[in-house]
């Protein structure tokens, strides 16, 4: 019977520790699958047991092969988030940052958002949300509309904006 390692020691015995060599291949097959940033990258490479200048270098050349590129990165998750999830600027700027992406790759990534679109999505969440909203109180519902969309991510004035369109159509 295949006994599962219990401890962190155990585990690290049991993880094969890669050359640099071995690890580029596997990284560069990581990177291939999906768009990685660069600290997913370089976590990755020390769960093979690597140095840090190895680490380092192996990811100077992956940025040179254009296997991690972090405004491609930015780019294709602003289209993920703003297109399927629909996220405001707000939430997908700061999902950005936490994944260490620089500023002028989230602005580049930005760039990615169609604003007729942007608004769709905030006034299609803004009517379902509406939909099914149980608060009678005409204050308590707004405020609670606004605050459903400001956690998305969408700007205030934006927000209050759809909010004054509702109650227009309404």
């Amino acid at each position: 019977m295949n006994k599962q390692p219990t401890t962190d020691l155990e585990r690290q015995k049991q993880q094969k520790n890669y050359t640099p060599k071995e690890a580029l291949i596997k990284a560069a097959a990581y990177c291939a699958y999906q768009e990685r940033t660069q600290q997913e990258v370089r976590t990755k490479l020390y769960s093979y047991g690597l140095e840090p200048d190895d680490v380092e270098d192996l990811i100077i050349r992956l940025s040179q092969e254009k296997l991690i590129d972090e405004e491609r990165y930015a780019q294709s998750y602003v289209r993920g988030k703003y297109g399927l999830k629909k996220w405001g600027r707000r939430k997908i700027a700061q999902g950005l940052k936490s994944k260490g992406i620089s500023d002028y790759c989230i602005k580049q990534g930005m760039k990615e958002i169609d604003p007729e679109v942007y608004e769709e999505n905030l006034l299609g969440l803004l009517e379902k949300k509406n939909a099914t909203e149980k608060e009678k109180n005409p204050f308590a519902r707004r405020q609670k509309l606004s605050c459903f969309l400001m956690s998305k991510g969408y700007e205030n004035d934006l927000v209050q904006d759809a909010l004054k369109r509702l109650e227009l159509e309404g």
